[in-house]
């Protein structure tokens, strides 16, 4: 018969699962060990490594359990000293869950021993918390802080369990003997019959292959007593300690029953077969414990509490009475399940029996524990589920960079068959993130190749793959809007920069049809409409001119000279006088006078205008200014050295803005066609027949 959550811990009340069994009569008494300060007066406790003493500390008169270690249980001294520091350790453990150690010594007879509270309240196996589930979640909150602090110095427990969970008298869980405890690098302790230490009934995979165990294994036993106390039974049953670590490293975990499912993907992480599957620490165990729903208000049908009663009090019966009661069970179960072609229906996928363990924990051979060496099935892998062969499929699927094709083969497609076989499954959260991944970097890189065809179709597939996900698809899409939106965003700035509004506005309106949030698609909107670089809105606003860059300072030049026929306009329009052409005292002056409009040779009406004076060419400059909106001026000497030629058939001088002198002359700069001389001091009030103007324009 499988042990059952009341059988395996039958007459067990003190920490460490020692065996509270009364003596018989016939047994000796035994004379208590010598512990200097102490006054031992009974055995209140006898495990296969220790037994633990009720006494009285001398100097405090209290009451204290005493744990005093068995002479085979540490037989060299280099484990007694190892014992010592480890008690050392865990006595440094001050929490309020963690039930203390005060002293640490050895006996007279120098068996090492250390003292702790006594707690006579009983341990948590002792109680039955099925329908106080508020209760439950206290008692695992206490532990999993328990846990953490302990974990956070190095100290793993290997030991969960329910008889190691005492109450106080203020009725406080507290987690009891670390006494198998291990601090990290140390490595895994195992017993003489090579099964590692600990209660198989909480016993980790890792822990029951005796491989290297780290603080997961803790948050494993948990799950193991949080499913009891929920259920009153252990999640697996099997006949022996031996099949029942075999349970541990190889079966699934059963489905909890209908009431409590929204507990099991708690429990489907909480007892991963997988350390990396598991919660990574004690506070996100308890994070997700806080995530449980509460079914407040919800009761156990009054069927539910009845069975469970009529179980409970068969347990009790006389085995005698069991054969009448068990012909009448199996009656009614037998017509109740009788189907048409007289077929008797299977277990139930999940929650094997202890005989399927020792006759199939071995793949289902022939040649199983029963038969052979048991230990061989507990170290091959778990069975595969339909999800976790998806999911290799997957891994495959992306390693090939399959993400979408072909039909019926890529990862996309396999892993949205997987969400809709086992939505619980704890590799589809990561294993969606991995997968949204590549699809995200995809996308980008197909809008960067400006393949904006092939990009909504990963964007589309991505978006449904989130929605089958459901919460688990949550942070990954909005991962892949952060990326397209920056993908876009760039697109958008390079279109802006060269003022191509078209390819701007598709980049939005490509957003916005692909479901992108509206949040992105009003921060893209705005890129697109932000001005371009002032070197482009001046370029595209100086018209015919050449810009130009002087250092940091932009300006804009005419690339030839200002003709005759654009002066003859500012003069019409202006009316100003045109300034005389020949040397004030010169007799030519009054007989043949010269300016702009006879300069004394021939001139086209496109050739530069010649016999203005800088005042001219200024006043020129300022008209247009008006007439334009924009500001031009004559140039920098510093400016013309960058400007271009302006050509022509007669060369001529330039006007420019720098003074000479007092000011009352202005430089020409630029050989003639009367002068070799690249820079004169003019009069600027006068006109010449080789110097004319152009002008620059500021942003």
């Amino acid at each position: 018969m499988p042990f059952t959550s009341a059988q395996y811990r039958r007459g067990i009340s003190s920490p460490g699962g020692i065996r509270m069994n009364r003596p018989h009569a016939s047994d000796a008494p035994r004379p208590p060990p010598e512990v200097p300060g102490y006054r031992l007066s009974r055995v209140i406790g006898q495990g296969g490594m220790s037994t633990v003493w009720l006494g009285t500390q001398l100097s405090l008169s209290r009451e204290v359990a005493i744990k005093v270690m068995l002479p085979d249980a540490l037989a060299d001294e280099v484990s007694r000293r190892r014992f010592e520091n480890e008690a050392r350790t865990i006595a440094r453990l001050e929490h309020p869950h963690i039930v203390g150690i005060h002293e640490v010594g050895r006996t007279r007879d120098g068996l090492p021993w250390y003292s702790m509270p006594h707690l006579p309240r009983g341990h948590v196996g002792q109680r039955d918390l099925r329908d106080d589930p508020a209760r439950i979640r206290e008692i695992l909150r206490a532990l999993l802080s328990a846990l953490g602090f302990a974990h956070a110095r190095g100290v793993v427990h290997r030991d969960v369990k329910a008889e190691n969970v005492l109450f106080d008298e203020a009725d406080r869980p507290l987690l009891a003997d670390f006494g198998i405890a291990l601090r990290r690098g140390h490595g895994t302790r195992v017993t003489m019959t090579g099964l590692a230490v600990g209660s198989t009934a909480y016993m980790s995979p890792e822990q029951a292959r005796g491989q290297q165990v780290d603080h997961r294994t803790d948050l494993y036993s948990v799950g193991v007593l949080a499913w009891e106390m929920l259920t009153g039974e252990l999640p697996y049953q099997a006949d022996d300690a031996l099949s029942m670590a075999i349970m541990h490293a190889q079966n699934p975990l059963p489905k909890l029953p209908h009431e409590l499912r929204h507990w099991q993907r708690f429990m489907d992480r909480a007892m991963a077969k997988s350390p990396a599957r598991r919660f990574h620490d004690a506070k996100q165990m308890q994070a997700a414990l806080d995530e449980v729903p509460q079914r407040v208000g919800q009761r156990t049908p009054r069927f539910a509490i009845a069975l469970r009663k009529a179980r409970d009090g068969v347990r009790h019966m006389p085995r005698i009475a069991w054969v009448p009661v068990g012909l009448l069970v199996a009656a009614g179960i037998g017509f109740a399940l009788r189907t048409p072609g007289g077929g008797t229906p299977g277990p139930e996928r999940g929650t094997p029996t202890g005989s399927a363990v020792a006759a199939g924990a071995a793949g289902g051979s022939e040649t199983g524990a029963a038969n052979g060496d048991p230990l061989q099935s507990m170290h091959r892998a778990a069975p595969e589920s339909d999800v976790d062969r998806l999911l290799v499929e997957v891994r495959e699927q992306l390693r090939a960079g399959r993400l979408v094709s072909p039909a019926g083969g890529n990862a996309v497609e396999s892993l949205v068959g997987a969400w809709r076989s086992d939505r619980a499954h704890l590799a589809l959260p990561d294993t969606t993130a991995n997968v949204m991944a590549a699809l995200t970097r995809e996308s980008v890189r197909q809008l960067d190749a400006g393949a904006d065809a092939r990009a909504a179709e990963l964007l589309r597939r991505a978006a449904a793959l989130a929605r089958e996900a459901g919460t688990a698809g949550v942070a990954p899409l909005q991962a892949q809007h952060r990326e397209v939106e920056q993908a876009l965003g760039k697109r958008i700035d390079r279109a802006v920069d060269v003022d191509d509004r078209a390819t701007a506005s598709r980049a939005v309106a490509f957003a916005r049809e692909h479901d992108l949030p509206d949040g992105v698609v009003a921060r893209l909107q705005v890129r697109s409409q932000r001005e371009p670089p002032l070197e482009v809105r001046f370029a595209r606003d100086i018209g015919d001119m050449v810009m130009l860059r002087d250092g940091d300072r932009l300006f804009a030049s005419m690339r030839r000279a200002v003709t005759r026929d654009e002066y003859a306009r500012f003069a019409s329009a202006t009316g100003r006088e045109p300034a005389a052409c020949r040397e004030r005292g010169s007799l030519l002056r009054v007989v043949s006078p010269r300016d702009w409009t006879q300069p004394g040779f021939d001139q086209s009406a496109d050739d530069p205008v010649v016999c203005v004076s800088w005042d001219d060419a200024s006043a020129y400059a300022q008209w247009l200014s008006r007439q334009t909106g924009k500001r031009h001026r004559l140039s920098t000497a510093a400016e013309a050295a960058l400007m271009p030629g302006s050509g022509g058939a007669r060369a001529v001088s330039e006007w420019r803005s720098d003074c000479a002198g007092d000011c009352s002359k202005r430089n020409a700069i630029g050989r003639s066609w009367r002068s070799d001389n690249a820079r004169r001091s003019l009069d600027a009030a006068r006109g010449y027949d080789d110097v004319g103007f152009r002008l620059v324009r500021d942003p």
